[in-house]
């Protein structure tokens, strides 16, 4: 059978060309085969989520370090470059500015920081809190919030019957410029304002950061740290090391309520006080320069301690509840955060002072003609800043003088048609189902629905009934801070009462010291919506979450309005009202007073607020905003030019914007 195969391809051959042809159908075929199976295997294959989210990482990551490679790698100058060749040649800072007319160091300088600000460390902790010692638990990069967040609030809250540590606990301020020259990592506070007085040669041993543990009660950062003290002694070095010249004290926030308190600590006998005399101040301090005081207090003090809130929570909550009720914590977020912001007494200064008086009634304010759109006139001429009659009558007058209102028909109807139940009376039980179930425990929980409803039919509050208010919603709080602060007028400054320390850091409740050469200052911003009045509503009953809320729904009905988002506002710097960073200063300590027997020389410089043109700006070289005004050249030059000697008539006196003058003399208060 091979032979005839073989005779038959003998007899029957194959051309070469036709052999090669065939050759290449074959391979085409096999290729064609070869490709229909891969994209067969192709098709079968799906493209999965895990496959997109794991290119997403790697794109953002590679992004990430690209553009963090290329940040380090340029010069330090090309973002001041880029800078320039948007908005032009940029002004030099302060410092550099003042050094070319000739300034330098002269008077060494004190920072007093406010609340929130300053960095706190671990000296001693729970078990959950290993390897945190002298590792900052405020400030800095908050990485121990994320990693064990109810360690981290446990370790934060005070003692709720003492005010003091828990035990077993020990969180302490940091100390030295650094407590307060960042927040966190590229948020200033401090650090500008250093950074601009290095420029003109000062450094640390005539600058000095007098850092207190901004949770609890003034007297007792003495009592338990002898921070008072520290700061005495610093002052005193510091006078002593720079040729007797006196100190220039710039308080920022509640730093400037806790310079008051010093103020009248260091002159009091010991042990109460810090026994320097009636002329301490006279002799060591040059002038105190308040920067965003709250000397009347705040009523955002009063949303937070109520319900946890501000308009920025408020309106966070609104749009995403679930996260602010549970996702946080792993539990009831604000819950935990009330819990906790409940043990800081420092909390109890910031309260409104000064009543009805002061803040206004139920149908009137001396702030209460308010044109929230009007654009301010820059000038310094103090009394060109007034509005007239005719643009006043064509403002619509708002009941600011009503802190908290249950619905928007409660903040605008006039007292005569009210109608309220006095909650005072109200009996309190815990009458809510299921409460085994709450992750956390709040005062509310021991209100019971009968003292939560009490709360909501006395339908408004003004600043006199808020301290009822809140004594009725946190009992344990106001307890011990009325041991510590006081938030009333003074009939008679020469009662012997008022020598107690509680009294110490309301300015209405006491007086300056006896320094007539003494210059005090209060610089704040302007032109910025000011919380300053709240509509709230009764939430539907829950066994576990805060029964009130701002309502977030109601608005003014327009883009002018005063009210968005259940939040009055009037003119300020985002969290202080011009009416408490001025009145004082404007009125209350002008000339000779009672508050203010030796009259010594106040000044209101006032700032406008600018927002930055662009991002390359950041936080802006002329904002008026609460912390961010700490970067303003035009604060910074003042302040700059007070530390190297000049007075306040050498810096032009008042500068104001705002109705302060006129608003003041609205308030009937006995000089």
């Amino acid at each position: 059978m091979s032979f005839l195969r073989r005779r038959k391809a003998v007899v029957n051959p194959i051309p070469d060309h036709e052999e090669e042809e065939e050759e290449k159908k074959r391979e085409r075929k096999e290729e064609k085969l070869k490709n229909g199976v891969e994209r067969e295997k192709v098709k079968a294959k799906k493209w999965s989520c895990v496959d997109s989210c794991c290119w997403f990482v790697g794109f953002i990551c590679s992004v990430w370090w690209f553009l963090l490679f290329l940040y380090n790698a340029m010069p330090a100058s090309f973002p001041q470059y880029v800078t320039e060749a948007i908005t032009g040649p940029l002004p030099d800072p302060p410092g550099v500015k003042l050094k070319k007319e000739g300034l330098s160091v002269n008077h060494p300088v004190v920072f007093v920081p406010g609340i929130v600000t300053g960095g706190l460390e671990l000296w001693e902790g729970r078990q959950c809190a290993d390897g945190l010692f002298r590792k900052r638990l405020w400030g800095g990069t908050f990485g121990e919030l994320y990693k064990r967040p109810l360690c981290w609030a446990e370790h934060m809250s005070l003692d709720n019957e003492t005010g003091l540590d828990p035990p077993g606990i020990r969180v302490r301020p940091v100390s030295g410029l650094v407590a307060a020259d960042y927040f966190a990592p590229g948020y200033f506070v401090w650090a500008v304002l250093i950074a601009n007085l290095a420029r003109i040669g000062y450094e640390e041993k005539n600058m000095y950061m007098a850092a207190y543990d901004w949770r609890i009660s003034f007297q007792n950062t003495e009592v338990r740290d002898r921070t008072l003290s520290r700061m005495k002694n610093n002052i005193e070095l510091m006078v002593a090391t720079n040729g007797g010249k006196k100190v220039v004290v710039i308080p920022h926030s509640m730093g400037v309520l806790y310079f008051l308190h010093f103020m009248k600590w260091v002159e009091a006998p010991a042990p109460m006080g810090g026994g320097g005399g009636s002329d301490w101040c006279a002799k060591h301090v040059k002038a105190v320069m308040n920067i965003g005081g709250p000397f009347l207090g705040v009523p955002k003090s009063v949303a937070g301690l109520f319900s946890i809130e501000a308009r920025d929570i408020a309106v966070a909550r609104a749009f995403a509840p679930g996260f602010w009720d549970k996702d946080l914590f792993g539990l009831q977020t604000l819950q935990h955060l009330m819990r906790m912001t409940r043990t800081w007494d420092s909390t109890m200064s910031m309260i409104p002072k000064g009543g009805d008086t002061i803040w206004g009634g139920l149908d009137w304010s001396p702030d209460g003609h308010f044109n929230c759109s009007a654009k301010k006139f820059k000038n310094n001429d103090t009394h060109s800043a007034f509005k007239s009659d005719e643009e006043n009558r064509d403002m619509k007058n708002i009941n600011y003088g009503r802190l908290i209102s249950f619905g928007k028909d409660i903040a605008e109807l006039h007292s005569s048609k009210l109608e309220r139940l006095d909650f005072r009376g109200a009996l309190k039980g815990r009458n809510l189902v299921n409460t085994s179930n709450c992750d956390v425990w709040t005062e509310y929980h021991e209100m019971g629905i009968e003292g939560i409803k009490a709360v909501a039919d006395y339908k408004t509050y003004t600043a006199d009934s808020v301290l009822d208010l809140l004594q009725f919603v946190a009992p344990k709080l106001m307890k011990r801070g009325d041991a510590h602060f006081s938030h009333g007028i003074a009939d008679n400054l020469d009662d012997p009462k008022y020598e107690h320390y509680k009294y110490w850091s309301n300015p209405l409740e006491t007086t300056l010291p006896n320094a007539p050469d003494m210059e005090i200052y209060s610089m704040y911003g302007v032109g910025i919506p000011t919380e300053r009045a709240y509509v709230y509503k009764l939430t539907t009953q829950s066994d576990c979450n805060i029964p009130f809320r701002i309502d977030t729904s109601t608005d003014g009905g327009n883009g002018d309005s005063c009210l968005k988002d259940g939040v009055y506002s009037s003119d300020g710097d985002e969290t202080v009202p011009v009416l408490s960073a001025g009145f004082m200063c404007a009125k209350g300590w002008r000339g000779r007073t009672r508050f203010n027997p030796s009259g010594i020389r106040t000044y209101i410089r006032e700032y406008d607020h600018a927002p930055p043109a662009n991002l390359l700006e950041g936080r802006g070289t002329q904002s008026g905003a609460h912390v961010d005004i700490l970067g303003n050249f035009a604060l910074i030059e003042d302040v700059i030019r007070v530390a190297a000697g000049s007075s306040g008539e050498d810096l032009g006196g008042d500068r104001v914007y705002s109705d302060i003058f006129k608003w003041s003399e609205r308030i009937n208060l006995k000089l």
